[in-house]
């Protein structure tokens, strides 16, 4: 006999949301081992004595973590899909006839907390992984990628220098025929800070920029359609976003230019745990944040115990300056070095004992003085006048100068050292573990993990954002690998005898039982 299924809502109901939600189910599991409650005594500072009562700070970060974990950034659409989901309404602790917060409480509660506080959380959850085993603490990837802002191209204005702005306009404003106009989609209030506004770049970065704009605009001439698309070139050093003044302009090769932030991320190799992440500006250079990124991801692993011994990262890190930086912190560097350095001019060696190098004929290049050259400090070795003068290959040597001149980098030492660890197997099984290591971890995060792009405005917005989705694929990562252990049996095993190292012991005790403080450390 054929059913049919009739649907009449009843008047009362007995339901249990905790009976309907599996006990395998991801987000009963996740409830049962993220503990916040510590966020009650870390975010008081910022709520009055009087007044509504805010959002719970609990349910606020559980919010933003799931809606990490779904690929959801648009807090409208969150408060939609969790209406509809009894496992996220149950990790939330809502039940189904309780009414979800708006959508702008989200929002404003993201811009009322500052960075410590989801760095501190962020921090919590690496030592939830480095309790369970998941961290070896040698070995870190470094690498960077762009991530899309929340501004368009469009958003650019033209920075002024002080003389009049006409005649600024009338001298560069030859970039592209669309940059005459006014932007498709101006901003309302200009949100750039007077400074920004205003050309800081010297004549000659700009007169580069120029002949940029020429050569860019007659290749794009040259491409079919490229008169409809009006085409330009832009450059930080000349345009700013009025929409978001902390986004760069940045590009990869074969992409397009966009307004963008740098996200820098450290992986611990052991099983590819985030152990930090950091948003930068995008016109920054890699090798100009590593000590930074060091300092803060040494302060962590030290916290918990853990000694930072390899640095891997690829050739956009390179610089004598950090060579030399992780040497003094005792961490062994893997980083290819940039094709700049050449080890020295072809034909002379280098004597260690003088300090000298040896040209071809015999004769001494003496060291002279240090100089910092555009932000690199180097070495001058000079010969004297009359070692050239009748040599026989002069000409070849120094052309139509009168002495030979050596100007190499200060940290050749140090190079030298980095680039035998490179080539050494070791350094080659290194390479491998990086490419196979943080690479897939951008790609997850940018991919599934809602870090596709920032959809806040601002550098410490954007920090915030990306610590969010660290966070959440640490937490899928933690779940996972003691699923794994519950499984094998691993997890009792380790649950009879400590994971902890007897360093990592002693580094604890001395932590809880002195005053040393751990972020100087």
């Amino acid at each position: 006999m054929q059913g049919k299924k009739i649907y009449q809502e009843k008047l009362f109901n007995d339901f249990r949301l905790s009976e309907r939600v599996p006990e395998h189910n991801f987000y009963r599991r996740l409830r049962s081992v993220l503990d916040l409650n510590y966020l009650y005594a870390l975010t008081k500072g910022f709520y009055g004595d009087s007044g509504q009562k805010s959002i719970d700070p609990i349910v606020f970060f559980k919010f933003c973590l799931v809606g990490y974990l779904e690929n959801l950034t648009s807090d409208r659409k969150l408060i939609e899909h969790y209406a509809m989901r009894l496992d996220i309404l149950f990790f939330l602790g809502y039940d189904i006839d309780e009414e979800l917060p708006w959508h702008s409480t989200i929002s404003r509660t993201r811009q009322l907390f500052p960075e410590d506080v989801f760095e501190t959380v962020f921090s919590n959850v690496f030592k939830l992984c480095v309790e369970a085993g998941m961290v070896s603490g040698h070995t870190q990837a470094v690498d960077s990628a762009p991530v899309k802002s929340n501004a368009s191209m469009d958003s650019l204005e033209l920075k002024v220098p002080e003389e009049e702005l006409e005649a600024h306009l009338r001298k560069l404003r030859h970039i592209s025929a669309s940059d005459k106009e006014k932007p498709l989609r101006q901003a309302k209030t200009n949100k750039a800070a007077n400074d920004q506004q205003h050309i800081s770049a010297s004549s000659t970065e700009l007169q580069e920029i120029k002949s940029r704009n020429k050569k860019w605009a007659k290749d794009q001439d040259q491409r079919p359609g490229a008169g409809n698309k009006g085409s330009k070139y832009t450059s930080n050093k000349t345009h700013y976003s009025s929409t978001d003044p902390d986004a760069r302009i940045s590009v990869k090769p074969g992409k397009a230019r966009k307004l963008n932030y740098l996200s820098q991320l450290s992986v611990d190799t052991a099983h590819h745990v985030i152990s930090d992440i950091k948003a930068y500006h995008a016109d920054g250079k890699d090798n100009q944040q590593l000590q930074d990124i060091v300092q803060r991801l040494k302060g962590r692993l030290w916290r918990e115990g853990l000694v930072w011994e390899n640095c891997v990262a690829d050739t956009g890190y390179s610089s004598g300056d950090n060579y030399a930086f992780l040497e003094r912190q005792r961490i062994k560097s893997f980083i290819p070095p940039h094709g700049t350095y050449k080890g020295g001019p072809k034909g002379f060696d280098y004597i260690e004992d003088g300090n000298y190098w040896l040209c071809p004929q015999g004769k001494k290049v003496t060291f002279r003085k240090k100089k910092l050259e555009k932000g690199t400090l180097k070495d001058n070795y000079f010969t004297r006048r009359s070692d050239c003068k009748g040599c026989p290959i002069k000409t070849q040597c120094i052309g139509n100068s009168h002495e030979k001149r050596i100007n190499i980098t200060a940290y050749r030492e140090e190079y030298e050292r980095n680039i035998a660890r490179v080539n050494s197997p070791k350094g080659r099984y290194m390479k491998a573990k990086r490419q196979s290591t943080v690479e897939p971890v951008f790609g997850t995060l940018t991919q599934f993990m809602g870090l596709g792009k920032v959809n806040t405005i601002g550098l410490a917005q954007a920090n915030k954002c990306m610590h969010l989705s660290a966070m959440a694929y640490n937490l899928k990562k933690y779940l996972k690998f003691v699923q794994k252990r519950t499984k094998s049996g691993a997890g009792s095993l380790a649950s009879s005898f400590s994971i902890k190292t007897p360093f990592q012991k002693s580094i604890s005790w001395i932590l809880r039982h002195s005053n040393i403080d751990s972020s100087l450390v």
